[in-house]
């Protein structure tokens, strides 16, 4: 933890700001935890995020690999080191007033291609395109795609295998049965999501501390995360679980479907199934988009008619604008920057 007395002022405050976003993306996204285990009544709203902030601080103990990829793989490094701390400064601004405009609507996308955005709008607006790491930036891309497609098909045939295994089973006690076993899914969804969300701070410190020349060649001598980064950016999000985002709970518990435990149950061990095998190859995808394919596939399964698509669409817009928003509002932060500069 020697770096962090290291740091100057600037960076210090860049940090504090990273926890900040950290909070947020736990604020924002808490729906994605205990949207379904709300939505079924199996836990009251503060037993339930009580249940997703701890779950969320044990992501800790998974791989790092979607902190390298937001370290090294969307801009080049080399930028980070020359143009210092408000390039990711601009980055982190942008991610956070983009995360507080979806909030206030209580739209449902994704802080984690928010901050995707503003890395490239504010090496965007450093470099061109010169800046942009391709390979990491199109496998970003293409999972915005891939994520909630993905959560549907795989919601869809774990609640159709489930509803065939039930079948003669009486449906009070299947419920109570899926009751408890929602327990163990939502605990599994909060813990993927803490491992993959966190790790989007943690990259970010790692280049926030890349960028200061008092630490640069301790962050180019270390392979992965300092220890106190991964613990500090986990104990935000959680914290930021707790606190909950209750607009977007609404729609994603509600709107989107109706929810009985079985098919709570479904989505989120669809989801988080998905989030654990990326985050172990280093993808950031959106644990938004990812729970709200899989809600709407578990819906579908029992009928198409039952999944309000019109929510849907809407989701669907924000989800596409997120990079592009954030990447204008970053790119015009550090484009203001550079002007009082010079």
């Amino acid at each position: 933890m020697i770096e962090l007395f290291l740091v100057s002022g600037i960076t210090l405050f860049a940090i504090m700001l990273t926890w900040i976003f950290d909070f947020v993306n736990g604020f924002h996204d808490s729906a994605n935890s205990i949207a379904t285990i709300v939505a079924t009544k199996v836990l009251t709203p503060v037993k339930a995020v009580g249940l997703a902030a701890f779950f969320n601080f044990l992501g800790i103990l998974y791989v790092s690999e979607v902190a390298m990829t937001i370290k090294k793989g969307i801009i080049r490094e080399e930028l980070i080191i020359e143009y210092g701390i408000p390039i990711v400064l601009s980055t982190l601004l942008g991610a956070i007033i983009w995360d507080l405009i979806t909030w206030w609507f209580g739209i449902p996308t994704s802080s984690s291609h928010a901050l995707v955005g503003g890395l490239l709008g504010s090496g965007g607006a450093a470099a061109g395109l010169g800046a942009v790491v391709w390979s990491g930036t199109m496998k970003t891309s293409i999972f915005i795609i891939i994520s909630p497609l993905a959560g549907l098909i795989i919601g869809f045939f774990i609640v159709a295998m489930v509803m065939r295994a039930a079948k003669n089973s009486k449906r009070a006690i299947a419920n109570k049965w899926f009751r408890r076993l929602q327990l163990a899914s939502s605990a599994f969804y909060s813990f993927t999501h803490g491992t993959n969300d966190a790790q989007k701070g943690m990259g970010i410190i790692m280049l926030i501390l890349l960028a200061d020349p008092l630490t640069t060649a301790l962050v180019l001598q270390h392979d992965g995360v300092f220890l106190w980064v991964a613990v500090s950016c986990h104990a935000a999000i959680a914290l930021g679980t707790f606190f909950g985002g209750w607009r977007i709970v609404k729609t994603m518990a509600s709107r989107i479907t109706k929810l009985e435990p079985y098919q709570g149950f479904s989505a989120e061990t669809g989801a988080a199934s998905i989030l654990a095998v990326t985050a172990f190859f280093g993808i950031p995808v959106s644990t938004t988009h990812t729970i709200s394919g899989s809600i709407m596939g578990v819906g579908a399964a029992r009928r198409l008619s039952a999944v309000r698509w019109g929510v849907g669409r809407r989701i669907v817009v924000a989800w596409i604008l997120t990079i592009p928003a954030a990447a204008t509002i970053s790119g015009l932060i550090f484009l203001g920057y550079l002007h009082l500069l010079y």
